[in-house]
């Protein structure tokens, strides 16, 4: 059997967060001084969440207003977090804040002791455990009867509402760090809303 005839693995249907449910989600991290600031930016930004998980204060360009994603967190076997390379070449990037998010990112680095921009909230030292970011994110979602999302469709949550306001398909492929425009487009051609 050639690689191409096989049939392909089914996976989760990508969802996104409509206006009034991320309208919802946001209202509700406003309430919360420990995960308000990491969602925001994951919600203006796209990060995958080993992505986000791994950002550090000297990823961020406080005068220019720009993050570098140079590496993402993830556990091995038996639990340890370790750092490691994007997922990509093209996912190693440069990207220009929204202005929001830079402001956000520049009052939280005048009162930051960590390394990390989202670190562990019990050992400043570590940086975000995905897996606690991930378990967050379940409860926003069931505690507010919102649809019951993976985190990836955050990226899409993003995606989508930056496509609906005239961020053009270029741009917004170098911001997610995919090597072509194409498969973010024929990505977002499947999700369901």
């Amino acid at each position: 059997m050639c690689i191409r005839d096989r049939p392909r693995t089914k996976t989760a249907p990508k969802k996104v967060l409509n206006d009034a449910q991320l309208d919802t989600f946001m209202r509700t991290i406003e309430q919360d001084k420990v995960w308000h600031d990491f969602f925001y930016t994951e919600l203006t930004t796209g990060l995958r969440l080993g992505e986000i998980c791994g950002l550090m204060w000297s990823d961020f360009d406080a005068k220019k207003g720009t993050l570098s994603v140079n590496r993402t967190i993830h556990k091995e076997k038996g639990g340890r977090l370790v750092t490691g390379d994007t997922k990509t070449y093209a996912g190693t990037r440069t990207i220009v804040l929204p202005d929001s998010t830079a402001e956000l990112l520049r009052g939280r680095k005048k009162n930051s002791y960590s390394v990390w921009i989202f670190p562990n909230p019990l050992k400043p030292e570590a940086p975000m455990n995905p897996a606690t970011a991930y378990h967050q994110l379940k409860k926003i979602l069931a505690e507010n009867d919102l649809p019951n999302l993976r985190f990836h469709d955050l990226r899409h949550t993003f995606a989508t509402h930056a496509l609906a306001n005239s961020v053009d398909a270029k741009t917004l492929s170098g911001i997610l760090g995919h090597t072509k425009a194409s498969f973010m487009v024929d990505t977002l051609s499947l999700i369901h809303i």
